[in-house]
């Protein structure tokens, strides 16, 4: 079994409806991707260290996580680093940060792909 975990990252939001959108953009890749999860930073669940602490219960030893930011602002500098080395203090595990997506020029592509069919859509009425 492979034991690297991929987490989406989220910011979080007490907001129920922001939270179903986000788990909608999410499921593509959590039904394409093997041990993949979704997480939040803070504000809804389930939170990084609760994912974490679940992976290395089931025998994880590697994660992955993957900011769905659009950029690194204080959060991705500062916070997330923080709370990734305390969870592999804590863990053992170790956990790579990649760039948030919105660093990958894939992001813009499709950026411009929903911006055109609005467009097309627009026109087309």
């Amino acid at each position: 079994m492979n034991s690297n975990r991929i987490i989406l990252l989220a910011h979080g939001s007490s907001d129920k409806r922001w939270c179903d959108t986000f788990e909608t953009l999410a499921n593509p890749t959590l039904e394409a991707v093997s041990n993949s999860r979704i997480a939040y930073m803070e504000l809804a669940e389930p939170s990084l260290e609760a994912v974490v602490q679940d992976g290395v219960a089931e025998g994880a030893r590697e994660f992955t996580v993957v900011p769905l930011f659009l950029a690194a602002g204080r959060h991705l500098r500062k916070d997330v680093p923080a709370m990734i080395e305390a969870l592999e203090q804590s863990t053992g595990a170790s956990i790579r940060l990649s760039p948030p997506i919105g660093e990958n020029p894939l992001l813009g592509q499709a950026i411009k792909d929903v911006v055109t069919l609005q467009l097309d859509q627009n026109t087309g009425q």
